[in-house]
Order: structure tokens, then sequence, then C-alpha cells
């Protein structure tokens, strides 16, 4: 879990979106630090007549924003922007370790029930086998053959269909970890209990949903500058040197008094918008964006809630579900035993007429191939119910109190 926090692909997109959150919040601020510019620039051909601005060789300028509410509101919406990228980085982690403890937890599970389907098809092939003899010796009708056959294509069939899940598994939890695949091997002892907790349980606000009302809180702000840059004045600072040539061109003969090398001028300007369409295009475009992102954030809540309450009502059906698919395969244990017995020792009821007849060989066949399907049930049904818990876990907002214990 811990390298999944540290490759997964959600967790790196994350982490950029958190850079990015971080550089916009450094550019919104940088608009109050003066801005220095230089530029050069030699005349190609001699000039002719009065060009309009004097010739100079080079120009230095410093410009910076003294004053302005919307610039305030757009370094505050950057401000939350940070905020909602980091809670989504803190989510994107907490997901990671989800998958990964879901793909390691199914593939432990799956491993399990890989070893007892190749038992099954060993019992499986023996019954075929067994069959094959009743059925030359006349003991058995030719159906009874097929059905062994078709019981051992068919286990065969699930073992492969194992096979293939086990490998997807092992796949997309190397892809997670970042590691080669098949290098990470499941041990059923490392896999820590997973709390039984209740959907009652008071729930926490997830970081995805803190991030999403964030990230409205930032629009907000982001279209009350837009609103606001329409009719609010805004003060900036501006510097300027110039350094005048008369090479190549005859400037001097159109004023009074000869062109001066150096000129340097400074000021403050004030702007006062008043009539601009497209800023106010911009701040109708920044209302709905705002809207969408309040939408968003309500929605997110809401889906949360609706996957605690189908949840937290699925969870006491699949613990009823996994303690009956365990009493099945307890029974189907004893059973199994029951049989063993009887072949060894008979049943007990002799050659009198009417007594139940005595077992036959395949009959252990069959009681094994269940008792190892009733197995692969049980499996099945505490997985589920291990998906619903830590599904429980991470809508309530616990789920890094379950990761914290494991790094106890």
């Amino acid at each position: 879990m811990d390298l999944a926090q540290k490759n997964s692909t959600a967790v790196r997109l994350a982490q950029a979106d958190m850079n990015k959150a971080n550089a916009v919040l450094s550019e919104t601020q940088d608009a109050i630090i003066p801005r220095v510019n230089f530029s050069t620039g030699l005349p190609v051909f001699p000039e002719v007549g009065f060009t309009g601005t004097p010739p100079s060789i080079w120009t230095a300028t410093v410009e910076s924003l003294i004053w302005g509410f919307p610039q305030k509101h757009y370094i505050q919406a950057a401000g939350f922007a940070v905020r909602s990228a980091s809670a989504h980085l803190k989510d994107a982690r907490e997901q990671a370790a989800l998958d990964a403890s879901t793909a390691y937890i199914e593939l432990d599970t799956v491993n399990q029930e890989l070893a007892a389907a190749f038992q099954q098809e060993s019992f499986a092939t023996r019954l075929v086998a067994i069959e094959q003899e009743r059925a030359e010796a006349g003991v058995d009708p030719l159906s009874e053959l097929l059905q062994a056959q078709l019981t051992a294509a068919e286990i065969k069939l699930r073992r492969q269909h194992l096979e293939a899940r086990a490998r997807t598994l092992a796949n997309n939890l190397s892809t997670l970890a970042g590691l080669p695949v098949g290098s990470i091997t499941p041990d059923h002892g490392s896999i820590p209990e997973i709390p039984q907790i209740r959907g009652d349980d008071r729930p926490r606000t997830l970081a995805g949903i803190d991030s999403a009302r964030l990230m409205a809180s930032s629009k907000q702000l982001v279209a009350r500058a837009d609103r606001e840059i329409n009719y609010l004045p805004q003060l900036s600072f501006g510097l300027q040197y110039n350094r005048n040539t008369t090479l190549l061109n005859e400037v001097n003969s159109f004023f009074a008094r000869p062109l001066p090398a150096n000129n340097f001028s400074s000021g403050i300007a004030i702007e006062v918008p008043l009539f601009d369409m497209g800023h106010w295009a911009k701040a109708r475009e920044s209302e709905a964006d705002s809207l969408r992102a309040t939408v968003e954030a309500e929605q997110a809540q809401r889906q949360n809630e609706t996957q605690i309450s189908e949840l937290s009502g699925s969870i006491g059906e699949l613990d009823t579900l996994a303690e009956i698919a365990s009493l099945k395969q307890r029974i189907a244990a004893e059973q199994l035993k029951t049989v063993l017995t009887e072949l060894e020792v008979g049943n007990g009821a002799g050659a009198a007429p009417g007594a139940p007849p005595q077992l036959s060989p395949k009959a252990e066949q069959l009681a094994r191939i269940d008792e190892r399907q009733k197995f692969q049930d049980s499996l099945d049904a505490g997985l589920d119910l291990a998906k619903a818990r830590l599904g429980l876990l991470r809508a309530l907002g616990h789920i890094q109190d379950w990761l914290n214990e494991m790094h106890k």
C-alpha cells in the first residue's frame, strides 16, 4: 500500500495538479512584484522622415500592480485551489491504498481458490476414470460417464477462469505498486483484520468531498473577481528608461533641440473600466464554472451518503451469506468424513433385502469435489464481505485510521 501511494498513476496525477495549483498561486501573488524587462535593437536601414517615436538603441522597463480588489480575490481563489489540490492528493492516496488492499486480498483469495480448483480437477480426473471402468463393466450407463466428463470440463473451465483472474490481479497489483509483474506474492498472514464498522458510525468528511468544496469556493472567488474587474479601478506602477540614438536617422532635424541620449520616466497609472464586453462575457463564464463546481460538490456529498446507505444495508446480508457459505463448507467436510468412513467400514446395513446399497468409490470423489466447491464458495463470500467493509471504511472516512494501525 505504501508503494501504491507513491507510484499510483492517480496519485502522480494528483501531485501534478498540486504542483500546478502552487504555481498558479505564485503567479497571482507575483503580480505585485515588479517585472523588469530589457529590450534592444539596431536599425537595419537609415530612417527617412519623422517616425513618430524617438529612436532608441535599448529600453528598460519596470512594472508592477499596486492595488486592486480583483487581484486580492484571485490570490484567495488560488489559495483555495491549493488546498483543494492538497485534499485531492490525500484522497488519491487513500484510494490507491484501498485499491492495493482490495487487489492484494482478492489475489490471496483467488490463489486459495485456485489451489482448491487444482484439487478438484484431480478428483474429477479420478471420477472420470472410475466411471470409465464402471461403464465398461456395465455397472453404470454411459450417461454417468458423460456426466462425470461434464463435471471435469466444468471444473477445468472454473480453474482456467481463476488463473486468468489471478493474472489480471497480479498485473493490477504490480502496476499500482510500480513493481515488475509477479514480484508480489500474497501472504495470507500479513492481511490485518478489517474493522467491523457500522453505517451508523459518525462519518468524517472525505478528502475528496473536501476537495470539491474547496474548489467550489475557489471558483466563486474567481467569479467575484471577474465581476469586480468590470467596475473597480486598479493602480499600477511603471518606470522606463530609453537610451536614444541618432544613428542612421535624421531625428534631430525635426526638433528645436537635439534629442537627448538618456531618457527616464515613471508614474502611477489608474485603470478605470468603462466598457469591455469581453470582460463581461468572462464574468458570465466564471459564474457558470462556479455554479458547476458548487453542484459537483453537493453531488459528491449525496453520492457518498448513498454509498454509505447501500453498503450499510448490504454488509449485514453479506455477513449472513458468508456465515451460510462457511456452514455449508463445514457440512460438506463432515459429509466427506462420513463417506470416507462408510467406504472404509461399510454402512452397517449388510446385504439384507431392502438395505441401502454400499457406497461406490465414485461417491468419495463426488464428496471431495463438493467439499472443495463449498470451500471456494466460502472464500468468495468472505471476499465480498471484506470488499464491502473496506468500501464502508472509505465512505465513512476511516480508511486512514486502518492504514495507520498497520504502521504501528
